[in-house]
């Protein structure tokens, strides 16, 4: 009874709730079942690159969810996201990478093609482990978290808070982009990594694994959404906000707010470097330009288009905004860039609040109206007007 309870509070905070996670389990029975059980000349059979498409939009989903989290409820604008996506995709690249073995271009057991073309003669020691499963699964979530937390540590004891902030996260990621470009650095440089074989035992290729890998990016997506709204909805998550609304006034009634905003940093970077390690196997390719500081800019516009501080408004922005993406690039890819943004000057003047908050605020209204309606002042104007009349 008291998850009923909670459920119920939890979807009336968020409206969109609801209505996300039944078309999240809708979304995640008929997919599997279109793709893999319905014939290909049927026109309800749906494509293996239909069925990428939908899981990338999901991985892209957890990470506006991460963004949100931090931005939306902590005050906390980071344009370096983009960073922990793309090293939780470079973590899960090179298990890929490594599980190719001897099928390789050069055959090679140890060393990737990328090493053996560059003339390297052993494999680097951070490279070691990663032939292991579990151990790149370890490495996706450590590798965002340590860096969010050294990184975090330093600025949030430093009092870096606003625009600085949000320039030092985009200096950030942009440093690492110049440095995964570089041959020497052992990731493949501007090539990245591609040419995966399979994951676990099995086959990339495999319209079976290509099934699991889209449920297994559903459920994080959807277990993102749970373990974010228990967190924003708990004592915790009305500490984060009230930093958010008054720092000052938070720190002076006690609150470390250095460390609430350093585990909310961390948490949220472990989030995206999942959606990066579930993004890679299913596109096939991780390259440097995940770290392009416009990735990170993208992924706030997102969120604010959808609904900043909301969970599921952020969702929404990333699924239409990529969307349209995959539409506006292929019909007219020399306007993508200012549709997009148009569209954040757009949505920041008009609806600041985004689409969720417009269906929020038209709920408001109706409800302000019926209210109106029941007032014994609204019973007794009807009453008067039906005896004039």
């Amino acid at each position: 009874m008291r998850q009923i309870g909670w459920l119920r509070t939890a979807f009336q905070k968020d409206p969109g709730g609801g209505l996300f996670l039944t078309v999240l389990v809708a979304v995640a029975v008929a997919v599997p079942l279109l793709y893999y059980f319905v014939p290909d000349s049927s026109a309800l059979h749906l494509s293996g690159y239909t069925v990428t498409l939908l899981a990338k939009y999901m991985s892209y989903a957890m990470l506006a969810i991460a963004v949100d989290l931090i931005w939306g409820y902590c005050g906390i604008l980071s344009l370096g996201h983009g960073a922990f996506f793309a090293l939780g995709g470079y973590a899960m690249g090179m298990y890929l990478m490594r599980a190719i073995g001897t099928r390789g271009v050069y055959g090679d057991p140890v060393l990737p093609d990328f090493m053996v073309f560059l003339n390297w003669k052993e494999l680097p020691w951070f490279w070691h482990g990663f032939d292991q499963f579990w151990f790149a699964l370890l490495m996706v979530v450590l590798v965002p978290g340590l860096l969010a937390l050294v990184f975090g540590y330093f600025a949030f004891r430093s009092r870096v808070s606003g625009v600085y902030l949000s320039i030092i996260t985009q200096a950030l990621t942009y440093a690492l982009m110049l440095a995964f470009f570089r041959n020497d650095m052992g990731f493949g440089g501007n090539n990245g990594f591609t040419d995966f074989k399979d994951i676990a035992g099995f086959s990339l290729q495999s319209p079976a694994t290509r099934v699991v890998l889209f449920l297994c990016t559903a459920f994080a997506l959807g277990t993102s959404y749970w373990v974010c709204r228990r967190v924003v909805l708990s004592r915790f998550g009305r500490v984060i906000q009230a930093v958010r609304d008054a720092e000052s006034r938070a720190r002076f009634l006690g609150y470390k707010v250095e460390s609430y905003k350093l585990w909310v940093f961390v948490f949220s970077a472990v989030l995206a470097g999942i959606a990066g390690a579930l993004y890679v196997p299913q596109i096939g390719i991780i390259n440097p330009s995940e770290f392009s500081p416009g990735n990170s800019i993208e992924v706030a516009i997102w969120v604010s288009v959808g609904g900043r501080g909301t969970l599921s408004g952020a969702i929404l922005g990333a699924v239409l905004i990529n969307l349209a993406k995959t539409w506006l690039t292929g019909a007219a890819p020399e306007i993508w860039s200012f549709f997009l943004g148009g569209l954040f000057v757009f949505s920041t003047l008009l609806f600041p609040r985004g689409i969720v908050g417009i269906f929020e605020q038209l709920r408001r209204v109706q409800l302000r109206q019926g209210s109106a309606d029941a007032s014994p002042l609204g019973v007794g104007e009807s009453v008067a007007a039906k005896e004039k009349a």
